[in-house]
């Protein structure tokens, strides 16, 4: 019995980057792809649903609907909200580049992130950068 796990996983990868990037203003966290029986139910954990869900609903009936036509199944997809992105780790890092990228001291964007996740009432705060590979 042939299920063609390599080639659903090759499609899930692609499908949750493609997704990241079209929704980068959405402060998206995680894209989570389920698959069960011939359907595919994306899960979407965002700060700003708001953004992904567009005027009475227009932006992800179009969203919908262009991947249903790329992947030919029927495509569900549950939008949940980040109640506070100071503490996901993930958002928090993109907050950080993204003041990076704005050339901020990186020393002050990462005191700021830790100051406010600390606020939030996170008790183990870790900012460290990372060796880039070149």
């Amino acid at each position: 019995m042939e299920r063609g796990y390599d080639k659903l996983l090759v499609e899930d990868v692609k499908l949750k980057a493609e997704l990241r990037d079209k929704l980068k203003a959405a402060g998206v966290s995680s894209v989570e792809v389920e698959r069960p029986g011939n359907k595919l139910r994306l899960i979407i954990r965002t700060a700003r649903p708001g953004i992904i869900i567009g005027r009475k609903g227009a932006e992800i009936d179009k969203l919908k609907a262009d991947i249903q036509k790329r992947t030919s199944r029927e495509v569900f997809i549950d939008i949940l909200e980040v109640n506070k992105p100071e503490l996901d780790a993930q958002l928090v890092a993109e907050n950080i580049a993204l003041q990076l990228e704005k050339r901020v001291s990186f020393r002050r964007a990462m005191r700021k992130s830790v100051d406010s996740a600390l606020r939030f009432g996170k008790s183990v705060v870790d900012v460290r950068p990372q060796r880039v590979q070149r």
